[in-house]
């Protein structure tokens, strides 16, 4: 090696040091706001899950403190008291439901609107990306008149109905992207086969599409579990109430009992669930959004 080239490879190493450095400073303010919400997110949870376990007098005693001993008897009293058995079934219920029903109703339409060549295809494309723009209050109206005049409202049924009604337009979005990034061979594979639409639907394509589903199957399965709008206006009945307007009721009831420590359970309860969902599948949604984005 010349000296020439020895200099030239010192530069080249310098110059790419310098590009990293400016990188990272380019960079260094989202990693610190990033952090810093991070930690606070965190520690909101975690606070709200210790105070869960301590009496009332520990919660304003000592604020930040461990409990001197642990009472798991706060989620036992939520859970029986407060009812929230109840509220946990109906919104399992209704969570299960919705997100098989959307997903139901979804997937061969995206499957549609990504793969097949027809007249309207690009409007009926735009009316489901338009119906991502509407403001869930201006719709309560007319669908409490539609759900009315069919008579399910303060139903089980009627709240999963009114909850697919209103995922739809997204989860046909993020579904006619994975569909779209499907190479055309599989399918013409499928149909020289012998494969009938559905069949290259069914036995092919939506196996494929798994990470899609999966993505979109979380973000349903959450909306729908913290949803509290909702079930607000369409349900009457306390025995049909889910999870999130029960923990209203508890807060209500919160005032004149003083119970901070079963407030903190019921909220405990609440997000427990999403917060396993989201640990034990982040990297197939991470995944299964970035497969998605490349066509």
């Amino acid at each position: 090696m010349t000296a020439s080239s020895a200099v030239q490879i010192q530069e080249q190493n310098a110059s790419a040091r310098r590009a990293r450095r400016r990188k990272f400073w380019a960079q260094a303010p989202s990693y610190v706001v990033l952090s810093a919400w991070s930690f606070f997110t965190i520690f909101v949870i975690g606070w709200v899950l210790i105070a869960s376990l301590k009496t009332n007098a520990e919660v304003f005693r000592d604020v930040f403190n461990l409990p001197e001993k642990w009472q798991f008897t706060n989620y036992a009293k939520a859970w029986n008291a407060a009812n929230f058995a109840l509220y946990f079934r109906n919104s399992l219920i209704v969570t299960f439901s919705s997100v098989v029903c959307i997903l139901a109703v979804s997937a061969p339409a995206a499957y549609v609107l990504s793969r097949m060549n027809f007249r309207g295809r690009g409007l009926l494309t735009t009316i489901f990306i338009a119906g991502m723009g509407i403001p869930v209050l201006l719709l309560l109206i007319p669908l409490f008149v539609i759900m009315t005049g069919i008579g399910v409202v303060n139903t089980l049924p009627g709240l999963i109905l009114v909850y697919v009604t209103v995922a739809i337009p997204f989860t046909v979005y993020i579904l006619t992207g994975f569909f779209a990034s499907l190479p055309n061979e599989l399918e013409e594979a499928g149909v020289i086969d012998g494969a009938s639409d559905f069949g290259v639907f069914w036995h092919i394509m939506l196996p494929l599409a798994s990470p899609g589903l999966i993505t979109a199957a979380i973000f349903n399965g959450i909306m729908v579990w913290n949803e509290y709008l909702l079930v607000l206006v369409f349900v009457a009945d306390s025995e049909k109430r889910t999870l999130s307007l029960g923990l209203y009721s508890l807060q209500n009831a919160m005032q004149y009992t003083g119970d901070w420590v079963g407030l903190f359970a019921g909220v405990s309860i609440v997000m427990i669930p999403t917060i396993i969902l989201f640990v034990v599948l982040s990297e197939r949604m991470i995944s299964g959004i970035t497969m998605g984005a490349v066509k």
